[in-house]
């Protein structure tokens, strides 16, 4: 792969707000950023689109690409349900002249970290608690029970490898994590903020 611009991931618990600080950041157009879009095999739910959300595929596909190389990191999150981030994907926004911000598993993270290290800046967004988590993910009401269970027990084991991540934002205050996150970034890309209004 050449490289390009830079690398900016933002890896949590499902449900700590990196979605949501993603998104803020991708709305700062002095910050350069494009979304990876990652791929999947897990079923699209209702109001997800293809190429906009996930790129999605079957099982079958995803193996496929595995075996071609295709990818730049991948996992099987669960039992056949794979995600992953394709290296077309990252080659195409790089040609386009951005900078490029992942919402990404925890696993996934830190393995585009070790290959790209000096391009990259791995942010891990820490949630209240465990129990606030539980409680976001049930407003979600996007998931059975049973899943939120898995994630939850997921979320632990997850929550331990914060300190291999180069900064860790708190998402105690949505706000605070927001301001806390443009800073992180812009600085890494080079950008000096605006004076506050």
């Amino acid at each position: 792969m050449s490289k390009g611009g830079k690398l900016i991931l933002f890896s949590a618990p499902s449900g700590s707000g990196k979605t949501t600080i993603v998104r803020y950041l991708l709305e700062q157009p002095e910050l350069n950023l494009a979304f990876s879009i990652s791929a999947t095999s897990r079923p699209r739910r209702t109001k997800e689109k293809d190429g906009v959300h996930y790129y999605f595929m079957t099982t079958s596909e995803f193996k496929q690409h595995i075996k071609k190389g295709d990818f730049l990191e991948w996992e099987e999150v669960y039992r056949d349900s794979f995600y992953g981030t394709l290296k077309s994907e990252v080659e195409r926004l790089w040609a386009a002249g951005k900078n490029v911000i992942f919402d990404i598993d925890v696993a996934g993270g830190l393995r585009i970290k070790r290959k790209f290290p000096k391009e990259t800046l791995a942010v891990f967004v820490k949630p209240p608690s465990v129990d606030e988590l539980k409680i976001r993910l049930k407003k979600r009401s996007t998931e059975s029970d049973d899943k939120i269970n898995m994630r939850i027990a997921k979320a632990s084991v997850e929550l331990a490898t914060a300190p291999q991540f180069d900064k860790v934002i708190k998402n105690y205050d949505l706000d605070i994590a927001l301001k806390e996150a443009h800073q992180l970034v812009a600085d890494f890309v080079g950008v000096t903020r605006k004076e506050e209004e």
